[in-house]
């Protein structure tokens, strides 16, 4: 298994405000495709971080995801159809294996960092249902999730530019010099997360449960805004602000 890149630490211990933001889990997914019903896994990185940002522990997969991956989203994480079928373990093997990371992650009571949540979130429950996995339960069973993309668009509603993880990471002093690959990119996540709490402590030093409270608010807010930009444009667009996962459609 690779070694992660090198980032750069959010900052000194100390500079952290609650001491849960000195203990995180962090989760990303690479995949087929950006639409969560129909989208597979193809990479993807469980780990955790300690107060200064660095991994102390961490599971990566490689899964071939049983159908080809289109070219466009290869151009992005890397992994072709090829090497998915030569090097990937079978999907539902390793979608077993990462819902079972994460559950472990929240039964230890740590948060866990998601940069935009739902999609990551919302994948892994359909994956899971369509390999006749057990999924993560509802709000009892997922606990604190730390959402960087939410939370930036609440603490720092007027910057303009893009929202992206690496825009992010450019904002809050991040180093991500391998993007889109999940171990780089949920470790950079999870330091972008500390750097925030670490600017914004007034807004975010609060309890876990608090600070997820918060972010469903703020999700539902932003895309209601959102909504409402796009539909000046399209009367018909629609968005959902659920979070930090999405309901499964109406059949």
């Amino acid at each position: 298994m690779p070694s992660l890149p090198v980032l750069a630490s959010p900052g000194a211990a100390g500079d952290l405000p609650s001491a849960w933001w000195k203990a995180l889990g962090v989760f990303d997914l690479e995949t087929t495709g950006i639409d969560v019903e129909t989208a597979r896994i193809v990479t993807a990185h469980v780990g955790l971080i300690d107060a200064t940002g660095e991994t102390v522990a961490h599971g990566e997969w490689l899964a071939d995801p049983g159908v080809e991956i289109p070219e466009q989203a290869s151009a992005v994480h890397g992994v072709t159809t090829e090497r998915a079928r030569a090097e990937g373990r079978p999907a539902a093997e390793v979608v077993a294996e990462i819902v079972a990371a994460v559950r472990a992650v929240f039964a230890r009571g740590v948060p866990l960092v998601v940069y935009n949540a739902p999609y990551d979130l919302t994948l892994l429950d359909r994956e899971a249902r369509r390999h006749g996995i057990e999924p993560l339960g509802e709000v009892g069973e997922i606990g604190c999730v730390v959402d960087p993309l939410v939370i930036d668009k609440a603490v720092d509603r007027f910057r303009k530019g893009k929202r992206t993880l690496e825009a992010a990471a450019g904002v809050y002093g991040v180093v991500l010099d391998d993007a889109h690959d999940a171990g780089a990119d949920a470790v950079a996540a999870g330091r972008v997360a500390q750097a925030m709490a670490q600017r914004y402590p007034e807004q975010l030093d609060v309890p876990t449960t608090a600070l997820h409270d918060l972010q469903v608010g703020w999700c539902s807010t932003q895309a209601a805004s959102f909504q409402e930009y796009k539909r000046r444009k399209d009367p018909t667009f629609t968005t959902s602000g659920e979070w930090p996962h999405r309901s499964l459609p109406v059949s």
